[in-house]
C-alpha cells in the first residue's frame, strides 16, 4: 500500500475529508521529518508508513472528536512540540488554526522552522524556549503529546490558556490516577477515547478546564 493511499484510507475511516493538497502536504511532512532524521534523531520512528500511523493519523485523531467550536479560529499551543507534533499536522489540516509550537530543543525548533518554510505553514508561529517563561493567557487552547504527567503539564503550562481556555493532553491508556491528583483550580471536563486508525495501543483525550 503506497502511503498515499494509507493517509487517504485512514483519513476516512475517522471522517476528516481533507483536500488532496493538504494530504499532499501531510506527505510531505513526513518525507522532510525522514530526511531530517538520518541527523538529529528527532524521533525513534524510521518507517515512513509508522509514520503516518504513529504521527500523522495519531494527531489529527483529535480533530473527529472536538467541536467545531474549539477549532475555527482559534488561538492554538503545541507544548513540548518535538519535531512539531501534534501541531504541524493539525495546522495542515486546519489552515485556519494559529498554531504555535513550543520547544525548549534548538534542533528540533530548526525543523519546525525549515517545516513552516517548505510546506508554506503561515499559520504556524515557532517559538523556542522553554513554556514556563511564555507570557499568559495568550491561547485559547494548549496541546501536549506525550510530554508530561497531567499535573506536570498544568504547572508548566496552565498559564497559556485564557481564563476560558482549556489544556488538551494526549495520553495512551487512561490516565486515573494522574486525572486524581490534578492540582487545586484544575478539573477534568472531558475524557475522550481516541481512534486510530492501523494503532492497537489504546489513546485518550483529556480535557482540562480551571475548575
Amino acid at each position: 500500500m503506497s502511503l498515499a493511499v494509507q493517509l487517504k484510507d485512514g483519513l476516512a475511516t475517522m471522517g476528516l475529508d481533507l483536500p488532496p493538497v493538504r494530504q499532499a502536504s501531510l506527505l510531505a511532512y513526513v518525507a522532510l521529518l525522514k530526511k531530517w532524521n538520518r541527523t538529529y534523531n528527532l524521533t525513534a520512528i524510521r518507517d515512513e508508513s509508522e509514520m503516518v500511523t504513529q504521527h500523522l493519523l495519531d494527531s489529527l485523531s483529535i480533530l473527529p472528536a472536538l467541536q467545531e467550536s474549539a477549532l475555527a479560529g482559534r488561538r492554538w499551543a503545541d507544548v513540548g512540540s518535538g519535531a512539531g507534533l501534534p501541531g504541524i499536522p493539525l495546522a495542515i489540516a486546519r489552515p485556519d488554526l494559529d498554531m504555535t509550537l513550543i520547544e525548549t530543543v534548538e534542533k528540533k525548533s530548526a525543523f519546525q522552522r525549515q517545516a513552516k518554510i517548505e510546506l508554506g505553514l503561515a499559520n504556524i508561529t515557532i517559538a523556542g524556549g522553554r513554556v514556563e517563561d511564555m507570557a499568559a493567557a495568550q491561547f485559547d487552547a494548549v496541546v501536549s503529546r506525550a510530554f508530561a504527567e497531567l499535573g506536570d503539564f498544568v504547572g508548566l503550562a496552565g498559564h497559556l490558556p485564557s481564563q476560558s481556555g482549556r489544556l488538551y493532553a494526549m495520553k495512551g491508556v487512561l490516565p486515573e490516577n494522574e486525572m486524581a491528583r490534578l492540582p487545586r483550580g484544575w478539573a477534568v471536563a472531558e475524557c475522550m477515547k481516541l481512534s486510530v486508525p492501523g494503532m492497537d495501543a489504546q489513546r485518550h483525550l483529556i480535557v482540562l478546564e480551571r475548575a
